[in-house]
């Protein structure tokens, strides 16, 4: 019988963690009255975390955790681009969960994202019709509802976490048949 230990139960406690990062960022922009449209240099750290610090520093340690804890030193490169999909798409499955159920409970928010967004079309491009601009705020709406966020957001961050374990993968996998 085969004991192989499934690289699994390093990725949920990996992502759960990076979900909740990421939702207490949020918090903090939304507490701190803090707009990353507005303020540019928040909305590029935010995103710089989210997009590339956060993913490859989970994928890194929940890959380590299970080679060096849970595995004898060992891990293929199947079992680290596991571990990185589903460390990036638990989190992604959090974040997309908490944004929905927020924007349900506090639908001012969507107003006035949306109210932001129309401002910043005009700024931008003062010879929009009314209609161009109604028609990008309508699309902004669809984007932002619970049905089209959820899934856009988890395939998002679990092709994230594909390309990023594709590289630490190739970087730490130490199969038991590797041969120095």
């Amino acid at each position: 019988m085969d004991n192989t230990i499934s690289p699994t139960k390093s990725a949920i406690q990996f992502g759960v963690l990076f979900g909740c990062l990421m939702i207490i960022e949020f918090m903090i922009s939304y507490i701190l009255d803090i707009d990353p449209s507005t303020n540019k240099e928040f909305g590029i750290i935010v995103n710089i975390l989210n997009f590339l610090v956060f993913p490859i520093l989970f994928i890194s340690i929940g890959a380590n955790h299970f080679k060096n804890k849970l595995n004898s030193g060992l891990i293929s490169f199947g079992q680290t681009l596991k571990i990185g999909v589903i460390i990036c798409l638990i989190a992604g499955l959090l974040y997309a969960i908490f944004s929905a159920v927020f924007n349900m409970i506090f639908p001012e928010f969507v107003e006035e994202i949306l109210r932001k967004t129309r401002s910043a079309m005009i700024d931008q491009n003062p010879n929009m019709t009314n209609e161009q601009i109604e028609m990008a705020v309508s699309w902004t709406k669809k984007f932002m509802s619970p049905a089209l966020s959820i899934p856009v957001t988890i395939i998002m961050y679990a092709f994230i976490g594909l390309i990023y374990s594709l590289i630490i993968g190739a970087i730490i996998k130490k199969d038991s048949t590797q041969s120095y």
